[in-house]
């Protein structure tokens, strides 16, 4: 009996206890601890994600290039919406009720108690109107954002754009973006992402029953604070990069344009190009449609995609290759009947016979059998295995930048075409080949591939006589201004400055004197060094290419012009170079009117009446056909007015 009421007395204890302990951890919950009733309050909370302002992009001097301005998305809450006049709401927005339902069942689905955007990016005119009576539509809020705006309408591959992250990206980044946030999705848009994008804040607000706001939670105690991206200042010349894209309308190609002391990209123009406010704003998604199945690409990133044969403008690094090697010098002479006469039955025509000319003279008049003969005597009479002389003549070739990516702070650069040893011995199924299976390397022909950026950099070596920097587009991040550590190392050509003299000379003597092959880029008061060429092209007609740097003393910029299916390099690359150099240089044009006007005006667009203007000098030559595929349409001079 008496063992009875003791374990009587135990059990009773026992329940006591409990009941203390649970009475205790409810006095807690309900008294000393507000997390719980943060939490119990959250069905009258409204979290607001206060997103912080897009670092803004500004042009070198300081001119912006992209900045933001406010949108509103409209959320819902499929649970909290009541009985409307849904026409009403539709017409407020300017949506339509197929739209809406759309919406409403994509909301529902993805949950009836989260909320979801339902309409993204009100304008402020609509917001405006929408406003007064926003407290009518329960379940409804608006929550602020803002979205790039493009002053100026210029620089589209350049900058990027900005778009809604999937779920790879919400992935990537560790779930720092959720359902509905935006990320740069190209250009310096996403190379720069981690800078521009700031840190999103939280604000906690709370509703009445009608959804109207009643203040902040507990004075903002749950609040955080959002913190705007870091602003970026380019290296982009923005009266330069307009101006050169005005030249480039109706023309397939691209302009890179850099400055040789810093490898700080002036322009880079990729055409034909498309307003970037485009892809901002309610028609984004259609807009990207369109340009995604426009023929003539406008999203293709040409200044850094697009790889061409160089041409002739590949014989300046032949001829400093060349000379590195014991090979040749300034006073090597080779005599020109008219074209280049290797292995068997091989023939590499020239424009015309040269007779006997020197290294200077080859560059001047572009002659294809002197690179023909230079090209010969580096790959079957070094001493080596021509299989072996070819490996380090390519070597020695990518120490220009040319086969890998000079990795640009842009995604998606593509590293060009330098062809391995290998490549050659498996095409021709042996390792006994010599010079006469590739000879058009030595004119830039053949399996050569380099960007326009590329050839941009080369002029850059050209001008500082053997080295460069990594070609860049943002020069300074942050209020700090920094700079990226990687961009204030020279990278070094492998060639001694010696051996720059006579090619330089020779690319002065193209544009400055009467018989180089770009006489009508010549600016009187601005020696510039440069390089015509013919691309052949053999998919349609030859591509117009040109580079250069000037001046030739302290040159300030390097530049490379590529005009698609446009014919001689003289035509119609080489005077755009000569205006973009005379604008940066001078910030004015002194040439006539309708020197600027052809550039302006013509039409190069496949399928379209060109109209093309004979040069007054001679050719650029880049290979034995090059005299049999000149345009057929008729040559016409232009009427002057």
């Amino acid at each position: 009996m008496n063992s009875f009421f003791k374990r009587r007395y135990i059990i009773q204890g026992i329940f006591i206890f409990v009941a203390l302990v649970l009475l205790g951890r409810l006095y807690y919950i309900q008294v000393v601890d507000d997390r719980y009733k943060l939490s119990a309050d959250n069905n009258v909370l409204r979290k607001l994600i206060i997103y912080p302002a897009r670092g803004v992009i500004l042009d070198r001097h300081g001119k912006v290039l992209v900045q933001n301005e406010p949108v509103y998305d409209l959320m819902v809450i499929p649970g909290q919406v009541e009985e409307m006049d849904t026409l009403e709401f539709c017409n407020l927005i300017k949506i339509s009720k197929q739209d809406f339902d759309k919406a409403f069942k994509k909301a529902k689905n993805y949950s009836p108690y989260k909320a979801s955007i339902f309409q993204k990016q009100l304008s402020a005119l609509t917001y405006a109107a929408f406003q007064e009576k926003l407290f009518e539509y329960h379940g409804f809020y608006v929550q602020n954002r803002s979205v790039r705006f493009y002053p100026d309408s210029t620089a589209a591959q350049f900058l990027g754009y900005i778009g809604e992250v999937n779920e790879k990206e919400i992935e990537k980044y560790d779930d720092f973006y959720g359902q509905g946030d935006y990320i740069g999705k190209t250009g310096i848009e996403k190379s720069y992402e981690d800078l521009l994008r700031g840190q999103r804040g939280v604000k906690n607000i709370m509703v009445d029953v009608h959804n109207r706001e009643q203040g902040s939670f507990f004075e903002g105690k749950y609040d955080s604070t959002a913190v705007a991206g870091d602003n970026l200042i380019s290296s982009l010349d923005k009266e330069l990069q307009l101006f050169g894209e005005s030249l480039m309308i109706n023309k397939i190609g691209s302009v890179v344009a850099i400055e040789p002391s810093t490898g700080e990209i002036l322009a880079s123009i990729s055409s034909p190009s498309y307003d970037p406010n485009m892809m901002v704003g309610r028609q984004r998604g259609n807009n990207y449609m369109k340009l995604l199945n426009n023929p003539f690409k406008p999203m293709f990133i040409r200044p850094i995609q697009a790889e061409y044969p160089p041409g002739s403008i590949f014989k300046v690094i032949n001829a400093l290759v060349a000379q590195e090697l014991g090979i040749i010098n300034p006073k090597t002479y080779f005599n020109c009947p008219g074209g280049y006469r290797y292995g068997r039955n091989g023939w590499m025509g020239c424009t015309h016979v040269h007779g006997t000319i020197n290294l200077e003279q080859s560059i001047e008049e572009s002659c294809n059998t002197y690179y023909g003969n230079t090209y010969n005597r580096m790959i079957d009479h070094t001493g080596l295995r021509p299989i072996n002389a070819y490996t380090r003549w390519r070597n020695m070739v990518k120490k220009f930048g040319i086969g890998d990516v000079l990795d640009i702070d842009l995604p998606a650069e593509r590293p060009g075409l330098i062809p391995t040893a290998d490549y050659y011995t498996k095409r021709f199924r042996n390792d006994k080949w010599t010079s006469s299976y590739n000879m058009s390397l030595s004119i830039g022909q053949g399996e050569l591939g380099i960007t326009p950026l590329q050839m941009a950099n080369v002029m850059a070596i050209l001008a500082n006589r053997g080295f460069y920097y990594k070609p860049h587009l943002i020069k300074a991040m942050g209020d700090k201004k920094i700079i990226k550590e990687e961009y204030t190392k020279k990278n070094d050509a492998g060639i001694q400055g010696k051996y720059f003299d006579a090619v330089i000379e020779g690319m002065s003597r193209v544009v400055n004197a009467p018989n180089g092959t770009a006489y009508n880029a010549k600016i009187n008061d601005i020696e510039i060094c440069g390089k015509t060429g013919t691309v052949q092209n053999p998919h349609g007609e030859n591509h117009s290419v040109f580079v250069a740097f000037a001046p030739r003393i302290n040159p300030k910029i390097a530049i490379a012009v590529v005009v698609e299916n446009a014919g001689y390099g003289a035509t119609w690359s080489a005077p755009i170079a000569s205006l973009m150099i005379e604008k940066y240089l001078k910030d004015t044009i002194s040439r006539p009117k309708y020197y600027t006007d052809r550039l302006l005006n013509a039409n190069l667009l496949p399928g379209q009446k060109k109209l093309y203007f004979k040069p007054s000098n001679k050719k650029d030559s880049t290979a034995a056909s090059e005299v049999k595929r000149v345009n057929a349409v008729p040559l016409i001079k232009p009427k002057i007015n």
